[in-house]
């Protein structure tokens, strides 16, 4: 952003303001991923197999499900940039817990804890971020907070991944601690005073999860943006079995979805700007065009390659417009929405694997996983188009109230 687009704000540091906000979503990206590619060292260390390991996987999703609507709603009458310090500083004290954890239920009850902020971050992130720019520029703000978390798919990730190899997969977390810290530092330096909410309460809160768009949109997220991970979350076995390129390949595959992922990030605020609605529908119904032609395209490399590029770029334009439209349809509980899209994108991300193992399990092959993505895409974009529709149909039906 230049000069010009930042509104006036009550602090000179708008740009290390959403630095310190990116650098929390930054903490949380490398968390979330490195644990897949310490997996094998984790494994070792804690005496269990790959595939029992991989349950510390779901147990961090499935704290970011439960923790983003309880805490947003709990603290809703907090000052916001004080609830985002304590909620980054949360997530540090989770990867602590977990470097010193000693056994597999420890370990899987650490990744829990350490995803209950998760959600709930970004959610009270969005709402500082947004409230530093004019309104028509909400949606460049709130992807700036996002486009740390895509970073950290290409940078931060693969740092913790050679720190845990080298050091051993425990100090990887210790390093997240220290990311963690850094980032509330900024948050208290730079990010202006927000007021707590004495109105807010938890019933207010709530009352978002009765709005007929919240659900729409959740439902949209859950389902749609399952269909990038049922084909993204067998890339590994699609590079090396379906492709038959060596190990080595991976990396170069995974290297080229999180700069996909940046540049998305990068696109979604300027789409979001645009028109959320319209960017949304595009996100799905282009995340299903591109896996049609990722499965034709599979026996050749630098097609593939261009086509999870893309699918990175979609996964984050759908991410980040989704989440605006969350917390324009959630009304004055905005936090929740923008948290309980994180709960939708974990589900997500839980279903698209599932769906993709029974396709596997059937012997479609890992190349078939791609059209459970396409048919995933499809349904979310039209639940999300029935959701509009109906929000027209209600608009439509107040004006002609209004008139009589």
């Amino acid at each position: 952003m230049t000069a010009t687009e930042i509104a006036p704000v009550r602090t000179r540091h708008v740009a290390f303001a959403l630095l310190a906000l990116a650098l929390g979503g930054f903490a949380i990206g490398t968390t979330e991923f490195m644990t897949m590619g310490l997996l094998e060292e984790i494994a070792d260390g804690i005496g269990r197999t790959n595939a029992e390991t991989g349950h510390i996987i779901t147990a961090y999703a499935f704290g970011v499900v439960v923790g983003a609507p309880i805490i947003v709603s709990l603290g809703a009458r907090l000052p916001k940039k004080g609830l985002a310090i304590g909620l980054i500083l949360a997530l540090g004290v989770g990867n602590a817990i977990t470097a010193v954890a000693s056994g597999y239920l420890p370990v899987m009850l650490a990744r829990f804890v350490a995803g209950l902020p998760h959600g709930a971050y970004f959610g009270v992130a969005s709402l500082l971020a947004a409230s530093l720019v004019r309104p028509e520029l909400k949606g460049r703000a709130v992807s700036s907070v996002m486009l740390g978390l895509s970073v950290a798919t290409v940078a931060g990730v693969p740092a913790s991944t050679i720190l845990g190899q080298t050091l051993g997969w425990r100090s990887a977390y210790w390093a997240v601690l220290i990311i963690t810290i850094a980032a509330a530092a900024m948050i208290y330096l730079f990010v202006p005073h927000s007021p707590s909410n004495a109105e807010a309460s938890l019933r207010g809160e709530l009352v978002a999860l009765k709005q007929p768009q919240v659900l729409f949109a959740v439902s949209a997220g859950m389902i749609g943006f399952g269909g990038l991970f049922a084909m993204y979350s067998y890339i590994a076995p699609i590079v090396t079995k379906e492709m038959d390129l060596s190990d080595s390949w991976i990396a170069a595959f995974t290297l080229a979805y999180g700069a996909g992922s940046v540049l998305g990030s990068w696109a979604a605020g300027i789409l979001a700007d645009w028109n959320v609605e319209r960017s949304v529908l595009f996100g799905f119904l282009a995340t299903a065009i591109v896996l049609v032609v990722f499965y034709v395209s599979v026996p050749y490399v630098v097609p593939a390659l261009l086509l999870v590029l893309l699918v990175g770029v979609l996964g984050s334009v759908v991410a980040i417009t989704l989440q605006i439209r969350l917390m324009d349809a959630a009304g004055d509980a905005q936090m929740l929405g923008a948290a309980l899209n994180h709960s939708a994108l974990n589900l997500a991300n839980g279903l698209g694997a599932f769906l993709g193992s029974v396709i596997i399990t059937a012997g479609h092959g890992y190349r078939a996983t791609a059209w459970v993505g396409v048919v995933l895409s499809l349904v979310g974009a039209a639940i999300f188009a029935v959701g509009l529709a109906a929000q027209r149909r209600s608009r439509s039906a107040g004006g002609a109230a209004q008139r009589v």
